[in-house]
């Protein structure tokens, strides 16, 4: 089977919190291969290239607004089914109801504010991961 590649961010919340680390502990011990990493402050462009999709629906300023609150951790991984496998140890977007042992479950809270901040964003398929590998890296 071939090696994929997929896009993980670590967002302002998880950056702020210290949570950079630990997340990074969890894809490693997960067995996938850290290729590239990089710590920035995406541009306003960068992120509206990466949100196109939503691009006018109701939550799309707020989000973008979050992801502009401070530094990125941007990560390439590698790894068998390293797409779906990701977003397993992710968990789901609300980290209310994320399971124990994934990432959001057991890291991420509700902060009851108008854009959810739950730590982290993995590519949703192997033709996001192209196109977002080629945005951030």
């Amino acid at each position: 089977m071939a090696v994929e590649e997929t896009l993980v961010l670590v967002k302002p919340d998880g950056v702020a919190r210290g949570l950079t680390g630990e997340i990074l502990r969890r894809i490693e011990a997960k067995g996938y291969s850290l290729v590239d990493i990089k710590l920035l402050e995406p541009s306003r462009e960068l992120l509206a290239a990466h949100y196109e999709e939503h691009f006018g629906k109701p939550f799309y300023e707020p989000l973008v607004e979050f992801m502009e609150s401070g530094p990125v951790v941007a990560i390439r991984i590698a790894g068998n089914r390293v797409i779906e496998g990701f977003r397993a140890l992710a968990g789901t977007t609300d980290p209310t109801t994320a399971a124990p042992g994934t990432i959001r479950g057991d890291l991420g809270r509700d902060w009851g504010l108008k854009v959810q901040q739950n730590l982290v964003h993995g590519s949703d398929s192997p033709e996001s991961a192209a196109r977002e590998l080629a945005l951030w890296f």
